[in-house]
C-alpha cells in the first residue's frame, strides 16, 4: 500500500497533477482535463488539454463527433482514467476536477472480435453494449465509442439512436454518458431530448488538407474527412482521387441524410401526385388499352 501510494504521489508531483473534489453527488467537472499516456507519448507541451461537464440533470449525454485521428477517442479515454484515478484516492491529470462518486465505469470502445466463441466484431459491440443497458444506474458513467459502426450505414444509424435514446429516457438509467459517433444524424436529437448536448473536436480546413485542432468545442460536427485522413496515411494519390469522385458521385445519386431521414424529429411528408393518382384510379372499370395508356402517362410523369 505504501509502495503505491507513493507512485502516485511522485506521479502527481513530476506530470504536474491536481488533488480532486470527490463528492457523493452525480455533476462531473473537469477543467483541463488530459490523458496520462498519450500525454507522456508527445513532447511536453503538445498534447491539448479539455474541459468536460456532465451532469444528469442538465448535460446527461455529450454526443461527440468530429473525424478520425482528431482525438474523440482521447477524451473519452481520458474522463474514465481521470474518474478512476480519483475515486483511487489520486491526484488527477488536470487542472481541476469535481467527481461525483459511480458506482461503475461502462465502457464500449475499440473493435474486435471473438473467434473462439464465434462472436464477429458486431457481436462483440451489441453485446458489450447490452450488457452496458441491462446494468448500468443512475450513478455510472457511461463511454461509447462508434456503437454501430460494424453493420450497414441505416442499420447501425438506427441502433445508435435508440441506444442514445434508452439512456435518456430509461427511469432505471439517466447516467453520466460520452458517446462518440461519425453519425453526424445523430446531432439532431439534442433539439428534442433535454439532456443531450452535442460537442466537436475542431478541426482546421485548408483546401484539400485538414489540421487537426485537438480541441472539443460546442457544437456538431457536419463532415467526417475519411478522405483525408486516408491521403494521410499514405494511400497512393490515384486512390485518394478516385475515392473523392466515387464520394461526389454518391452523394449526388443519393445523399446520406435526406429530409426524410432527419431522425428523431417529426416529418410532415409532402403529398406525392403520383400516389394520389394512383389512388384514386379503378383498374376494374379500365379496359385493356386505357390502362396500357395510362400506365405510359404515369410513366412519362416520372421522367426528369
Amino acid at each position: 500500500m505504501v509502495d503505491a501510494l507513493l507512485s502516485l504521489a511522485v506521479t502527481a508531483a513530476d506530470h504536474g497533477w491536481r488533488r480532486p473534489e470527490v463528492n457523493a453527488g452525480l455533476r462531473l467537472s473537469i477543467k483541463g482535463g488530459r490523458h496520462p499516456l498519450v500525454e507522456q507519448s508527445l513532447p511536453a507541451g503538445v498534447f491539448v488539454a479539455n474541459d468536460l461537464e456532465l451532469d444528469p440533470e442538465q448535460d446527461q449525454i455529450v454526443i461527440l463527433t468530429g473525424p478520425n485521428m482528431a482525438g474523440k477517442s482521447t477524451y473519452l479515454r481520458q474522463a474514465a482514467v481521470i474518474v478512476l484515478l480519483a475515486q483511487c484516492g489520486s491526484f488527477v491529470p488536470a487542472d481541476s476536477a469535481v467527481v461525483g462518486l459511480a458506482d461503475r465505469i461502462f465502457t464500449r470502445v475499440g473493435a474486435h472480435d471473438d473467434i473462439t466463441a464465434g462472436m464477429s466484431t458486431f457481436m462483440v459491440e451489441m453485446t458489450e453494449t447490452a450488457n452496458i443497458l441491462n446494468h448500468a444506474t443512475r450513478s455510472s458513467l457511461v463511454i461509447l465509442d462508434e456503437v454501430g459502426r460494424g453493420t450497414s450505414t441505416y442499420d447501425g444509424l438506427s441502433i445508435a439512436q435508440a441506444v442514445v435514446e434508452h439512456l435518456h429516457d430509461s427511469p432505471k438509467l439517466g447516467c453520466r454518458t460520452l458517446f462518440a459517433t461519425h453519425y453526424h444524424e445523430l446531432t439532431a436529437l439534442s433539439e428534442r431530448l433535454t439532456r443531450v448536448v452535442n460537442q466537436r473536436v475542431e478541426v482546421l480546413e485548408d483546401g484539400e488538407t485538414v489540421r487537426f485542432l485537438h480541441r472539443v468545442v460546442p457544437g456538431g460536427a457536419d463532415r467526417s474527412y475519411g478522405i483525408h485522413v486516408a491521403a494521410l496515411a499514405g494511400l497512393p494519390s490515384g486512390v485518394i482521387a478516385r475515392a473523392r469522385q466515387v464520394l461526389a458521385e454518391l452523394e449526388r445519386q443519393r445523399p446520406l441524410e435526406p429530409p426524410e431521414l432527419q431522425l428523431g424529429l417529426p416529418i410532415e411528408l409532402a403529398p406525392d401526385p403520383l400516389r394520389k393518382e394512383l389512388e384514386d384510379l379503378e383498374p376494374d372499370s379500365l379496359s385493356p388499352l386505357e390502362a396500357l395508356q395510362k400506365l405510359y402517362q404515369l410513366r412519362a410523369k416520372l421522367s426528369p
